[in-house]
Order: structure tokens, then sequence, then C-alpha cells
């Protein structure tokens, strides 16, 4: 056999322009070269474009055609007829190449991609923003992004909207009210909505743990709140806001009270008012000390707590480290954040509000439930009230006989400070005075057995400085009243005496037993001293 490749390159394909294979071994050479019209002449893309439509309306789909080795040895701009010479016949141009080029597309910038009527454009500028300043973003009801949300969004965004739809309708109550005064409780429908966002973030982050409790009372109490209650607390947040400054009143003289009777006539009735002995460890005394065996006890328990005590503030539990741990540190537990009022219920406004209210603090009005503290300290405290344990710490005394006491027509008042220690709640200020000719007794400042916590200046009125400035006690000395910048005169500068017991012996030098003892809430008097005392008079 003979190889075919190549021997019919010169022979005319017999089917001519019907032929469709892809590939024939004939030639096809002689159908691209026959002479064309004059009319193909002048227009050639008209004539190959009827020509190509001709064929395939005929034949059907048009194949392509195949070039061989002469026909790729020839670029089409070598086949550019130049001047003076004819193009040959056998470089006649595919129709593909005679067509229009068309330009590439231009490439337009990211502002012209947007079209106007796109449903996701956003608007920079309006008629009301000539200068194309852009308005700030409207406030909705999404809670606010928070490291560790206490609920998911979905809870949180519920909540917020109750909170939302309560508020919503007491500020409408408001505006029905049409009352020109009380148009400065009105809130906007942001206003509200910033409200609501801002009270629920606060809870978040205060109170992750009861979360879903504390927003829960808040809805159920916006729910039953009645208009008077929300003008009452929306002017307490007025004035948080933009507080103002009362005038200071001029300080007036204590008002006298006069009995009408005699000093010996005011001292005769005082043993009708003393209190009977019998009963009195109910209600705090401690009439009798504690024995040996229990105080022993006492011991046992205090080693086996190893320290740890439940807050006197906030009632977490944290340690004790008499004496500083390594670190320096007294107590553990970091901070303290609490209330320093007890929580009471509110008078009602009239006869005609029946509504039961939920008990406040007194110290910041909030309710009790929705709010951890309102103040904080530095370390936490604790108090001792177990009269086994204040006689471990330090003993108790009866008041001894006296017999420098002549005059039976005296009584003295008696006041104590206590503060905060390693060891409990001590005595940090003794007073005393007669009665009733009110003659200054003792007043000295008393160094702790522990070290201090905290001196409990809101209630003590003892503070940080007082200790500093105090001198040792001197029978003889007189307290130096230091005065103030504008002049009135501040508190005196206090002698300090070196322990409780010292404190309790200067005590003890103006009593005897039969000597009536007057101060109000005497229990925790007489236990900060450890003085058991037969004649007292609890106001």
């Amino acid at each position: 056999m003979f190889s075919s490749v190549g021997l019919f390159k010169q022979i005319e394909c017999p089917e001519e322009a019907h032929c469709i294979l892809p590939n024939c071994i004939f030639a096809h050479t002689c159908f691209s070269q026959k002479p064309v019209a004059n009319k193909e002449l002048a227009d050639p893309a008209a004539s190959n474009h009827s020509s190509d439509e001709n064929q395939a309306s005929s034949v059907g789909p048009r194949k392509r055609r195949r070039l061989d080795s002469h026909d790729r040895s020839h670029h089409p701009r070598d086949l550019e007829p130049s001047a003076g010479k004819p193009l040959p016949a056998a470089a006649a141009l595919p129709v593909t190449a005679l067509r229009s080029i068309s330009p590439p597309p231009l490439r337009r910038s990211k502002k012209h991609k947007e079209r106007p009527d796109s449903r996701h454009s956003i608007k920079t500028t309006n008629a009301a923003e000539p200068n194309g300043v852009s308005q700030p973003t409207a406030v909705t009801l999404n809670p606010r992004m928070l490291p560790n949300p206490p609920a998911t969004h979905a809870v949180r965004m519920q909540l917020i909207k109750m909170l939302y739809d309560h508020m919503s309708r007491l500020n409408e109550e408001i505006k029905q009210g049409h009352d020109p005064s009380k148009a400065v409780l009105e809130l906007s429908k942001e206003e509200l909505i910033l409200a609501a966002l801002g009270e629920e973030e606060t809870v978040a982050k205060d109170n992750p743990a009861v979360y879903a409790n504390i927003i829960k009372l808040r809805i159920v109490k916006l729910k039953k709140m009645r208009v008077a209650e929300w003008k009452q607390e929306r002017s307490k947040q007025i004035i948080k806001q933009a507080p103002i400054t009362a005038p200071i009143e001029p300080k007036t003289l204590p008002k006298i009270i006069n009995t009408g009777l005699k000093p010996n006539q005011e001292t005769a009735i005082l043993p009708r008012l003393l209190a009977k002995q019998n009963g009195l460890a109910k209600h705090g005394y401690v009439p009798k000390a504690p024995s040996t065996e229990e105080v022993d006890q006492a011991r046992q328990g205090v080693e086996a707590a190893h320290g740890w005590e439940q807050c006197d503030r906030c009632k977490t539990r944290f340690q004790v480290f008499p004496g500083r741990k390594e670190d320096g540190a007294l107590t553990s537990g970091g901070h303290c954040t609490y209330h320093p009022t007890k929580p009471r219920r509110p008078m009602p406004n009239d006869k005609a509000d029946k509504v039961s209210k939920e008990p406040i603090f007194a110290c910041c009005n909030e309710n009790v439930g929705t709010s951890s503290g309102c103040t904080s300290a530095s370390s936490h405290v604790f108090k001792v009230l177990d009269p086994k344990r204040l006689a471990l710490i330090m003993p108790f005394e009866n008041t001894p006989a006296n017999t420098l006491i002549t005059s039976e027509n005296t009584a003295v008042c008696f006041d104590c400070e206590m503060g905060y220690t390693t060891v409990g709640l001590e005595l940090i200020r003794l007073t005393a005075t007669s009665w009733p000719s009110e003659d200054e007794l003792i007043d000295v400042l008393v160094r702790p057995l522990g070290e201090i916590l905290d001196f409990n200046s809101r209630f003590s009125g003892v503070w940080p400085k007082d200790f500093a400035n105090a001198s040792p006690y001197n029978n003889n000395a007189i307290n130096i009243s230091a005065t103030s910048e504008d002049g009135e005169l501040a508190s005196p500068i206090l002698p300090i005496v070196d322990s409780p017991m010292a404190a309790r012996a200067l005590l003890f030098s103006h009593l005897s037993p039969s000597t009536p003892l007057i101060g109000h809430a005497l229990d925790n008097d007489l236990n900060a001293s450890r003085i058991i005392h037969p004649s007292i008079i609890d106001t």
C-alpha cells in the first residue's frame, strides 16, 4: 500500500462547494478563486456576507475552512494589495478577515456602575443637604454590642422592644394631658429608643448573671406604672442630668427644749426611766459576760473558718488577712459595690393611691433588685454580733464601783462611733457628756485592735485625716478647733488613745454602777466598748 497523505491535494474535490468533510483529502482552492461580479468587487464585505448567507441557507451549518501549508505561510497583512500589484488568486482572504473589528469596551469607573434606580444604592445627599453633609444614622432598637452579652441577640432585642413599648405608652399619656408645664417630661421617639437601649445596656453590664430577672421586673413595673409615677421618675432623671445647685441656707442654732423642770427635778425622774435588765439579751444587749468555755468555742470556730467572712454591705463571701498578706492585701474579693441605706417603701401620693409600691433605696431611689449598688468601697467589711466572739477579741467588763462619784444627781450621755477593721466593727471614737449640765467629759479617738478597712465616715464622721492629725491623749489637754478656708469653725483636732481598753477606762472614771447611762441604741455602743452597765436609759 502507498501513503495517501498529500497525493490528492492537486485534484479538485468531486463535491465541490457541497463538501462537508472537515479534513477533505481533495483540494478546494478553485472555489475560492472564482471571479466575482463587479458589484461584489465594489463591496466585498456585502458580497461575502450574502454568499455566506446563501451557503448557510442551502447547506446548513457552514464548515470551517482548513488551511494547508501554503495558506499558513501567508499572513493577512502580507496579503494586502500593494501599489500596482494585484492580489494573487491563491492568497484570497477568508470572510472573517474582511469583517469590521469593533473597539474594546471602555473601562467605566465605579461611580458609573451604580444606577440611579438601583434598589441598594445609598443616597448621600438630599434637598436638605445642599453641601452633601450626611445626616446622622437613624436610631433603631438594635441591642448595643457587648464583649460578653448576657443573652442572645434575639432575646435582648425582644426585651428592649417591650421596654420601649411600655415607655412609649407612658410618654403618650403625658402628651395627651396637654399640660404645657409637663412638656419638658416628654420624650421624642429617638430619646425613647436611647432610654430603652441605655437601661438594657446598664443591666447587661452590671448584673449579667441576673440580667433576665432584672429586665423582666423592670418591664412589669413599667406595665403597672401610672402617669404620676412616670412623671416623678422623669423629673429625677432630669435632675440627675442637670443638677440644680440649691442655695446654701444659713446655719441655725439647735432648738432648745425647755421641760419647765429644774435640774434636780429632771434627775429625780431618771430612776423611773431605767431599763429593766430582764429580757435585754433578746434586744442585742450583753447582760452577762460569756464564760471561758464559750470563748474557747468561739476561738475554735474562728480558726476553722480560716478568715472567711460575709460582707456586711453586699453579702459577698471574702477572706480576711489580719497582719496583711504577702502582697500587702488585707482582704480578698476586690471592690465592694453596695447601697449605704436600707430599702423602704415609698409613701403614697394621696389617699386614693392604693397601688402597692415596691421598696426602694433611699440613697439612690432605685428599686430593690434593679441595681447592685450605688456606692463603691475599696474592700469588703464584716461585723461580729456573737457575744462569745466579741469577748474573744476583747473581754467584757462590768462597771466597777467608783468612790470618786459622789453626786447622784447627774447622769452621763454616751455615744460611740465605729469603723470596720480586720477583726470586725470596732470602736474608733468615744464621746461622753454630763447631764443635765451638758459639760463635756470625754471626746477622744480610739486606735482599734485590727487594721482599719473602712472608717465608715458616712455615719461615723471620722476621716483618715482625723487620725493623721490626732495627738496622744493628755488628761489636761484641751481640744483645739481648726478653722476652714472660708473662715468657718471646722471639726476640732481630737486626741487619740492607744486602745479600746484605754477609752473604756476613761469612761469608767466617770461612772459608777448606779450612774444612769443615757444614749440611743445603747446596745451597739456598749458592745463596741465591751461594757456591761446595770443602769441604762435607751432613748
